[in-house]
């Protein structure tokens, strides 16, 4: 597969703005592991093959294990995952999908369970991101495979 066109070369601001997100996700007080999963996750749903690629290789340089890579796209019916971590994964689902269906009270209060206040506004953020990113690698065919993970 070959790119439509490199959208970092071609609009660096936009770049810029989308790193600064990161930047603010990245010092939000987020667990990195965490992060990793919500974005292999919205990934995996958005089916954004060069984000699974890379996020799956960021979260194992980082120590994640692969049978939780593997079990991801079925967490809920697996024993890996930290009620901490099922609520993150339920709530970027949900924030994913949303033209599916509403963002429910329920959910909220599930996830707040285990989110203060300014942590539900980070991972809703970090949720922002990567679909952000996962529609700009789908929408201009970043070809997976080349990425190679960067110390942390």
């Amino acid at each position: 597969m070959k790119a439509r066109l490199n959208y970092s070369e071609v609009a660096p601001k936009a770049l810029k703005a989308m790193l600064e997100l990161e930047n603010y996700v990245h010092g939000s007080g987020l667990e990195r592991s965490l992060y990793e999963l919500v974005k292999t996750r919205a990934s995996q749903l958005n089916g954004c093959a060069y984000c699974i690629d890379m996020h799956t290789k960021d979260a194992r340089k980082g120590g994640e294990t692969e049978q939780r890579l593997y079990a991801l796209n079925a967490w809920r019916e697996t024993p890996f995952y930290t009620e901490r971590e099922r609520a993150a994964l339920a709530w970027t689902e949900a924030l994913t999908l949303i033209s599916e269906d509403e963002v429910s009270d329920a959910l909220y209060e599930a996830t707040r369970e285990h989110f203060n206040e300014t942590e539900m506004v980070a991972l809703s953020m970090a949720i922002v991101a990567i679909n952000g990113w996962n529609r700009l690698a789908i929408s201009f065919r970043t070809p997976p495979g080349s990425y190679q993970p960067q110390e942390h």
